[in-house]
């Protein structure tokens, strides 16, 4: 994700927080906040561009990839990760925070990814 900060935006705030971290005291309950509210609203498979390199992750900006789910929750403690359509194999765990999903993801899919990214962006933390 670009490291510009963007603008606040109260409607996303307050659903981030009456949404997705409401009633959370610590990082856990955040993590599994924020997992069950992307494992409820995202709707997959669903294409996406990479908008971002990690270390962590093959991908290279403008990548396109089938997102085809969430990574389980174990892997899931400091960011969350999806599944992409990768080579052979079934899937392969990639940051959220790479991908900018593409048009044929429904709006309440663009709708939660963006939340995420907002998240990341504003430098929230678990």
């Amino acid at each position: 994700m670009a490291s510009k900060r963007p603008k606040t935006n109260k409607e996303r705030d307050e659903r981030i927080e009456s949404e997705i971290v409401v009633d959370c005291h610590d990082s856990d309950e955040r993590v599994m906040g924020w997992y069950c509210y992307l494992e409820d609203r995202l709707r997959f498979p669903f294409t996406a561009t990479c908008v971002s390199e990690r270390v962590t992750s093959p991908l290279r900006r403008g990548d396109e990839v089938e997102v085809i789910g969430m990574a389980g929750q174990d892997e899931c403690p400091h960011e969350m990760l999806v599944l992409i359509r990768w080579d052979r194999k079934k899937g392969l765990a990639v940051p959220l925070s790479q991908l900018k999903p593409g048009p044929d993801a429904d709006e309440q899919t663009q709708e939660a990814v963006a939340d995420w990214h907002y998240w990341v962006g504003m430098g929230y933390e678990f």
